[in-house]
């Protein structure tokens, strides 16, 4: 057997061999960098881990970035980004996986109305008015540049999906000449969730529906499904203080009721059996309205312009979360949308109540306005400029006023008449208040003459007037109409704007004519209804009537000055009417001798005292009884 020898050559190799591999592997060790991405990476995939045992025992809510993330990394061999994607999405993965899943957009449109509907959450992303401007002459936009969002929130396979950050699939067709647009979100190619737009020429109500197909093992029907509609309003008036003070949220539940929200400040509520509700923002309104009543709906409402010298560009910030019910295991809700003006004469025609979306007053006020002031505008607008529309509605109103201005009138000329002997009473009677007011009632009962009975008149003609205070501020059709020094009769006129950063406090920043013609009328006006008989229509005990002489053209003046001034133009044409029919009553139809004549002979007939004032004869006569025991028990 031959002996083994130690050798040292091999010792020797084998530690050359060690060296150069101990020196590759040290050639080879990561950098700094790649160290911290190797840790990047599985800390991702640690998150990753953690989300799908997360998703798994609960539901989950998808976000933007988390799917756009997914859906980029998926290619038809991808199976490890599908096998994330479907963790995600579930069945709708398929969605994200079709061409269609891109931000791109589809444009339906008919002579008014053009809609841009994105392929990204299937809503409109765009609303344009065709026909109308703001008034820097800039087209009106409802929707614009992300400001209002529409999100259709339902569970799947143990998912809460979001159909904003989903992707639909665009298809566009005809029915008849009505402009279709199906957006579809897909779990497969006979599966979806569809929107369907559908534009009738002509017309700003656009038909809209949700509806499912297919889907009855993939929609967990038993959670809550909701239609979360966001928008803030864009400014589209001269006066954002103005506009903003005429945009509110509207809506009808339970049939027949009407409610809103404030105008000022935040504001919430939540109703059941909504049929419509309105985002409306002045002359525009952005509505949704459904077949079959919404079973609740949470409204919110925030007002945005807190200082109109900073807060320029929106008005308010509405908001409707809309409970849906599911039906047959799916989705199946028909719906309107209108994007177009807030104009009584089209809301009209649809025959669903929209016109409770105005503010066209309660009441009396409000009919007076839809039956009588709204046609009869509309009658005389329709062949004649707006501003001479005004006067010409003015003078028919005034003169079917006329019989009971006269009847006024005539009071405040019997009240002059009996002015010398009502002055003899109270000098008779000194001090004696309470005496003086019986002594004075008496004598006007017996002449057949009261203060009251040319108050009544006026009081009759509240009601129109008021009427319209509320029509001339929401009349669609004085918008950028305009008359003399006024480029539009649905806001404020000016003659002078006020330098950059100055204006007066409930004033404003410029100067209105129309408003100052105003209260230049009414004084006239109030200076020949009251000053003449001031005296003799006081009354002891009654506040001075000097005072709403100087008050209300005051009032008139300042409060004006921000107003249509289309509703300006019509109280000074009205005061100056007003005051012409008073000089053609006075002069040419009431004699002053005649009326004389007449309540001698009235102060001759005995005279019976009705109910109201045998009581009122009686409490001043108690009253004055309980005067002399007071008196009595001083001494």
């Amino acid at each position: 057997m031959e002996e083994k020898k130690f050798d040292l050559n091999s010792i020797i190799g084998f530690v050359l061999i060690g060296a150069i591999f101990i020196w590759m592997l040290y050639l080879q060790q990561p950098t700094e960098e790649e160290i911290a991405a190797q840790e990047a990476e599985i800390a991702a995939q640690a998150k990753a881990a953690a989300d799908l045992a997360t998703s798994s025992a609960s539901q989950e809510d998808i976000t933007l970035n988390e799917a756009t993330q997914q859906m980029s990394s998926v290619t038809a061999t991808d199976s490890v980004g599908m096998q994330k994607l479907q963790n995600r999405l579930g069945s709708f993965a398929y969605s994200a996986t079709l061409p269609s899943a891109s931000d791109a957009t589809t444009v339906i449109e008919n002579d008014v109305l053009s809609l841009t509907i994105s392929n990204k959450g299937g809503y409109v992303t765009q609303a344009r008015l065709k026909k109308h401007t703001t008034y820097d002459s800039i087209p009106v936009y409802l929707i614009k540049d992300g400001n209002a969002s529409l999100n259709f929130q339902f569970s799947a396979e143990n998912r809460l999906l979001n159909t904003q950050d989903l992707y639909f699939e665009p298809s566009l067709s005809l029915n008849g000449n009505n402009q279709v647009l199906t957006m579809r979100l897909k779990s497969s190619d006979n599966a979806y969730l569809e929107y369907r737009y559908e534009l009738i020429p002509g017309e700003y109500m656009t038909n809209f529906s949700i509806q499912s197909k297919g889907l009855e093992d993939v929609l967990n029907t038993s959670q809550p499904m909701y239609l979360d509609w966001k928008l803030k309003g864009y400014r589209h008036a001269k006066s954002i203080s103005y506009e903003n003070r005429y945009s509110r949220l509207t809506y009808e539940y339970e049939n027949d009721k009407h409610s809103k929200l404030s105008p000022t400040g935040e504001d919430q509520d939540v109703e059941v059996a909504v049929n419509w509700l309105n985002f409306r923002q002045h002359f525009f309104s952005s509505m949704l309205l459904t077949d079959t009543s919404f079973k609740e709906v949470a409204f919110s409402s925030r007002d945005l312009v807190e200082d109109e010298t900073v807060d320029t560009v929106y008005t308010k910030q509405y908001g409707a979360k809309i409970l849906i019910e599911p039906k047959a295991g799916g989705v199946a809700q028909n719906m309107n949308m209108y994007y177009g003006p807030t104009d009584y004469k089209i809301f009209k025609k649809y025959d669903r109540n929209l016109d409770q979306a105005m503010p066209l007053g309660w009441g009396i006020f409000g009919m007076i306005n839809k039956f009588v002031i709204i046609p009869l505008f509309g009658f005389l607008s329709g062949f004649l400029p707006a501003g001479i529309a005004i006067i010409m509605l003015t003078i028919l109103l005034k003169l079917a006023l006329s019989p009971v201005q006269y009847k006024q009138y005539l009071a405040q000329a019997k009240m002059k008449v009996l002015k010398p002997e009502i002055d003899a009473i109270k000098e008779r009677l000194g001090d004696n208040k309470m005496k003086i007011q019986q002594e004075t009632m008496k004598l006007q009962n017996i002449a057949g003459a009261s203060p009251l009975k040319g108050c009544l008149p006026a009081i009759l003609q509240i009601p129109v007037f008021y009427a319209l205070f509320t029509f001339f501020p929401t009349a669609f059709d004085l918008r950028q109409k305009s008359f003399l020094w006024a480029d539009d009769l649905s806001s404020y006129d000016t003659i002078y704007q006020f330098p950059a950063g100055f204006s007066i406090p409930f004033y404003g920043d410029h100067v209105s004519l129309f408003p100052i013609l105003a209260s230049l009328a009414i004084f006239w006006y109030m200076t020949m209804t009251m000053g003449q008989n001031m005296q003799a229509q006081q009354q002891p005990g009654m506040p001075n009537m000097k005072i709403l002489m100087y008050l209300s053209p005051l009032f008139m003046l300042v409060f004006f000055n921000n107003y249509a001034s289309g509703l300006s133009l019509y109280y000074f044409v009205s005061n100056l009417i007003t005051i012409g029919i008073m000089l053609v009553i006075k002069n040419m139809i009431i004699d002053e001798e005649k009326i004389k004549a007449q309540i001698i002979v009235n102060k001759a007939k005995p005279k019976k005292q009705n109910k109201f004032q045998k009581k009122m004869a009686t409490m001043m006569e108690q009253a004055e009884e309980q005067k002399k025991i007071q008196k009595k028990k001083k001494k």
